[in-house]
């Protein structure tokens, strides 16, 4: 979400006839898109906007503007102001899209220009995008959020949950197609309860819309959340020859107790049974997911319970994380915060059965041949790399430049989440 929104903040800029540099000893404007879900993200971002301040003695006229979910949160874009009174432009998530005029307006004044609206305002539709992914390409369906789990800072900081109309998300994906993009992964805070404020849609008539364009591509599309994935999503996606054979369910713990106060609106159960309706429609998927230890009051059987889901469920592939206390949030006020070494425990066991499931996992990708998107090239092993349809990675050597083109790989040497081959 957040690279997709540089690459909008990018697309603005080269708009006014800016180009980016490798240097900030040559720029004109330097843009911070801030991020807030982890406190060390904003601790990372406040520590390079003060490096910042030399150079802007030395060179008055830079710009410099911070922007993203750190300057939405409630007074924070005034305490930046005043930590940090040489920055020229604040402005917030419900602002980016206004971003071209907030610079123009600071063009003509010297004082510090501070736009966060609280309230999120409707979709604007048309922003240019300087997209960097090629050959994948980022696509918004909705912004904000609904779900207010307690733990998470997102729905205060971008807002309710709004939905991109049916047809301009379609027109998008065909003209990425047409320009040659080969992967589109539709973005939202939760995809599956697209279309919730529209009428006659929902998520699973825009896979079957996006599924409908002619072209050689593949559809992915993040975050889901399991209380809104249903039977005739999983319809959908299976009778799709576009969505790659992957979903990401986050899950973020297998305690029911631990649920219940994260308010994820389903139990242990509910999401087993996700698994297995996922299962029965499409045997050979590749689930990955989320999972936070450490959350306020996690006791080692909660830990269990979390573990135990784990080799249950065989995932290929999690991003775990340590609960990381933000405020303003419920769970912030919790009692019973877990110590910081019995988080650190606790994640290091879970990655290393996840490294275990990943591995065996691995091993049956040996002298099996796949169709590989390239994606990019990797200078330090001199290989190309790319994922199946399952979202495996996997490492092949070829003189010719074969970024954004299928290829078929024979798989020979497997790893833990990689693989390496040779093009067949």
């Amino acid at each position: 979400m957040n690279l997709h929104e540089s690459e909008k903040i990018a697309g603005i800029l080269t708009d006014l006839g800016y180009t980016a540099t490798d240097s900030e000893l040559n720029a004109d404007i330097i843009v911070f898109n801030t991020c807030c879900i982890r406190e060390n993200a904003e601790d990372r971002a406040e520590g390079n906007i003060g490096a910042l301040k030399k150079l802007k003695k030395q060179n008055k006229n830079v710009i410099i503007a911070v922007g993203g979910c750190m300057t939405q949160q409630p007074n924070s874009a005034q305490k930046l102001h005043e930590k940090f009174p040489f920055i020229d432009i604040i402005f917030g998530t419900h602002n980016l899209e206004r971003f071209k005029e907030l610079l123009e307006a600071k063009l003509k004044q010297k004082k510090t220009l501070i736009c966060v609206d609280e309230k999120e305002g409707e979709i604007i539709e048309g922003t240019p995008k300087n997209r960097t992914s090629y050959p994948n390409a980022w696509v918004n369906i909705t912004y904000g959020c609904n779900n207010f789990c307690t733990y998470c800072i997102v729905p205060y900081v971008r807002g309710r949950e709004r939905s991109r109309k049916i047809e301009n998300i379609v027109k998008e994906c065909r003209e990425l197609v047409a320009q040659g993009y080969k992967e589109i992964t539709l973005l939202g805070q939760n995809v599956n309860s697209y279309g919730n404020d529209l009428q006659d849609t929902d998520f699973a008539k825009l896979i079957k819309e996006v599924s409908s364009i002619e072209g050689d591509f593949r559809l992915r599309f993040m975050t889901n959340h399991p209380k809104d994935f249903n039977e005739n999503l999983i319809k959908a996606i299976s009778e799709s020859n576009k969505v790659c054979r992957s979903v990401h369910l986050p899950v973020q713990a297998g305690s029911n107790r631990i649920l219940k106060l994260m308010n994820r609106k389903y139990t242990r159960e509910d999401y087993i049974d996700k698994i297995k309706l996922l299962r029965k429609y499409i045997p050979d998927v590749a689930i990955t997911t989320d999972i936070m230890v450490g959350f306020p009051t996690e006791t080692e059987e909660d830990f269990e319970d979390t573990v135990n889901l784990v080799k249950e469920v065989g995932f290929s592939g999690a991003f775990t994380f340590i609960y990381s206390k933000r405020s303003g949030t419920p769970a912030a006020k919790m009692d019973g915060q877990v110590e910081e070494e019995v988080s650190k425990r606790r994640i290091m066991k879970l990655i290393d059965i996840q490294n275990s499931i990943n591995r065996k996992q691995s091993e049956t990708y040996q002298n099996a041949t796949i169709e590989i998107l390239c994606e990019d090239y990797d200078e330090k092993k001199k290989m190309y790399l790319g994922r199946d349809t399952y979202g495996r990675m996997a490492y092949f050597s070829s003189l010719e430049n074969l970024i954004g083109k299928f290829v078929n790989v024979k798989i020979t040497k497997t790893g833990g989440i990689s693989l390496i081959g040779e093009i067949v």
